[in-house]
């Protein structure tokens, strides 16, 4: 029987994962809103997506399921394996681009052109993580994470320093919400891999949800001013003009190996869901190496589209996941194929790429997730 995990660690782990270049770089899009609308658009966004991120962290923990498992009580032992298929990609996708941004602001650092050399550095590190384990990590957590908090607060003060704000055009309040959502939003596939270990389901997942909530919005917020006050995107350049010197390699590091991560070993968890005979960690250490070759030999740009993408797949699913345990009850898998909750996801998939068009005010991803969740309500209910 596996070890359960405090609700401390769960803690620990899930500020790791907010406290991220790619949570930072994402802020730095909110800089067109100005100061005020971008702060307000941050919340709403993280208070749609956590909100997701709790309930969906949830259903692993009660259930004790993986993440991509307990996706199969809502869509079927068969029919959830496009999601288990596509949640690797992701994870692939995210490590590739965590490891290079990693590397290029690594690069930027030192003003040379060795981004392949940080590439494999930061690879390595995440290899090193992943062989410890999740279960080991108690203590190199604690210890990262202070001097990570530390940084992120000396960061904070010097970039706050900034005299005046420089608002710009070019973004919406819709499409914001929808960026604020999307970090969150891209945890869901994953979530569940962590809190099914918790000690306590509900304060576990609460913990997790409280503490991503507030340090991912404080990493947005960073990635904002600095961009609005400096009036660089550069994570590097935002450092380095904070004063913080050859110290920005370290948060640049150890905050891109915390996150990574996590994408490399959930994604060493949903390979398993697939081929019941192989390792996590091996998976995990595979999807490293991918990862690293990705960042290396291919661009990863186009990070915006990216977290679109993760939305129109991933939100719709959150819903019917939701309201097929929470409402219809369903808290078991019964079937190779739910057809209803399927194509429920499908209508949601669709709603969301028409309403992302839209440029809808609230964004896409609320107004998807509320449909998707009652025609998944009424089909269950009069179909059933």
């Amino acid at each position: 029987m596996n070890s359960k995990i405090k609700n401390l660690d769960l803690g620990l782990i899930w500020f790791g994962a907010a406290i991220s270049i790619a949570e930072i770089l994402t802020g730095t899009l909110f800089a067109p809103l100005g100061f005020s609308q971008g702060i307000l658009a941050i919340v709403i966004g993280h208070l749609i997506g956590c909100g997701l991120f709790f309930l969906v962290g949830l259903i692993g923990a009660k259930s004790e399921k993986t993440a991509m498992e307990s996706v199969k009580i809502a869509f079927g032992e068969k029919g959830a394996i496009i999601f288990t298929f596509l949640n690797i990609l992701q994870l692939i996708g995210w490590t590739a681009v965590m490891i290079s941004q990693g590397a290029g602001a690594s690069s930027e650092v030192f003003s040379s052109n060795s981004t392949n050399m940080w590439s494999i550095i930061i690879g390595i590190l995440i290899i090193i993580w992943i062989l410890i384990g999740i279960k080991n990590l108690e203590k190199i957590n604690i210890i990262s994470m202070s001097v990570l908090f530390i940084l992120t607060l000396i960061l904070s003060f010097n970039i706050f320093k900034g005299t005046s704000f420089e608002k710009t055009g070019g973004l919406s309040f819709g499409q914001a919400i929808e960026l604020s959502i999307a970090m969150p939003l891209s945890w869901l596939p994953l979530i569940g891999d962590y809190t099914k270990d918790a000690k306590n389901p509900f304060e576990g997942t609460l913990t997790a949800s409280l503490v991503y909530f507030f340090a991912s919005i404080w990493m947005y917020i960073i990635g904002m001013s600095a961009a609005g006050f400096s009036g660089s995107s550069s994570i590097s350049q935002i450092m380095l003009k904070a004063g913080l010197g050859s110290i920005a390699l370290i948060i640049v590091i150890f905050s891109t190996v915390t996150t990574t991560f996590l994408d490399a070993y959930s994604g060493g968890v949903s390979c398993k869901s697939l081929f019941k005979n192989i390792s996590e960690k091996w998976a995990a250490l595979i999807v490293t190496i991918i990862g690293i070759a990705l960042a290396i030999f291919f661009d990863t740009g186009q990070f915006e589209n990216f977290l679109y993408l993760i939305g129109s797949v991933f939100a719709p699913m959150a819903s019917v996941q939701i309201v097929d345990y929470f409402l219809i009850k369903n808290k078991k898998i019964n079937s190779d194929f739910d057809f209803i909750n399927i194509i429920s996801w499908v209508i949601g998939f669709i709603i969301y790429r028409i309403f992302l068009k839209e440029g809808l005010s609230i964004g896409a991803t609320l107004p998807a997730i509320l449909i998707t969740g009652l025609v998944t309500f009424i089909l269950k209910k009069f179909l059933k």
